[in-house]
């Protein structure tokens, strides 16, 4: 017994170009796998500054050590009618002084988290990471009366695995793009060049408020004076980050591992930082 299969001329072509699509596509996946992310989860990132036109830059401050400038800063901030600006706290300086942060907060500054231990927590286990921030987060809730969604890592110091634990717990990792190296007092007229000079739109402008930075109260009344002088306004990180989301544009990041080594200057940070 004879058997004949008979194909239709049309339906074997459709099937041979479906055939070779297919194997062009598996070919291209292969190829390009490691360069593929379309369906990955966005990589958190430490945030820099932001992508705007206006003429808007927050200042930040942190604090980890004494009780001698945080004060002189409130009230020059306060005198040159700046109103907005954010401070990153470490929580065992907040508990040592919670009258102090009490006055930055009533005076309706930010307030964002320094970490607990000051120290580079890239070099911590995942499950210290994880400690660290939560009880800074815990010490930071109580003593401000606000739970802060904000951290800056104490040295400026991460990796991946910092700002990935970071971002399940909640938090933005806030870096700087204008460092006024007020913390190394290189001098009053320096510190201020350096950030009237450095600072642009959506700028997050990096000072401190510990004992350790003593000529920080000199330069900043000049700094605020003529960045104003330029047309500058100064707002906190959330609202300089909430501006640009709404603006539909994205926020300015690096993606890329960041330390303090990225200025030779900060790879000595002063032993008072150290707790």
């Amino acid at each position: 017994m004879n058997f004949f299969v008979v194909w239709n001329g049309r339906r074997l072509k459709r099937y041979f170009l479906l055939a070779v699509a297919i194997m062009f596509s598996a070919g291209v996946v292969y190829a390009e796998k490691d360069n593929i992310t379309v369906f990955a989860p966005p990589t958190p990132a430490a945030i820099y500054s932001v992508q705007t036109e206006k003429k808007v830059v927050a200042l930040t401050f942190d604090i980890s050590w004494g009780d001698k400038r945080a004060l002189p800063i409130l009230d020059i901030l306060k005198e040159k009618g700046v109103h907005k600006s954010t401070f990153f706290l470490s929580a065992p300086w907040a508990q040592s002084h919670p009258e102090i942060v009490s006055k930055i907060a009533e005076s309706g500054y930010e307030i964002g988290s320094h970490g607990h231990k000051h120290d580079n927590y890239s070099k911590f286990s995942d499950q210290e990471i994880r400690t660290q921030i939560q009880t800074a987060h815990s010490i930071l809730s109580t003593v401000v009366g606000k739970a802060p969604n904000l951290i800056r890592m104490p040295n400026g110091d991460f990796d991946k695995r910092v700002l990935q634990i970071a971002d399940q717990l909640g938090y933005k990792v806030i870096q700087w793009d204008t460092d006024s190296l007020d913390w190394m007092n290189i001098g009053t007229d320096k510190i201020v060049n350096r950030v009237v000079t450095k600072a642009h739109p959506g700028d997050i402008i990096l000072m401190h408020a510990s004992d350790s930075a003593k000529q920080t109260p000199e330069a900043l009344p000049l700094i605020i004076d003529q960045l104003q002088a330029k047309g500058y306004t100064f707002v906190s990180v959330s609202e300089l980050i909430a501006h640009t989301e709404l603006s539909g544009h994205s926020v300015q990041d690096k993606q890329t591992i960041q330390t303090p080594s990225q200025d030779p200057l900060q790879e000595h940070i002063p032993q008072e930082y150290k707790l």
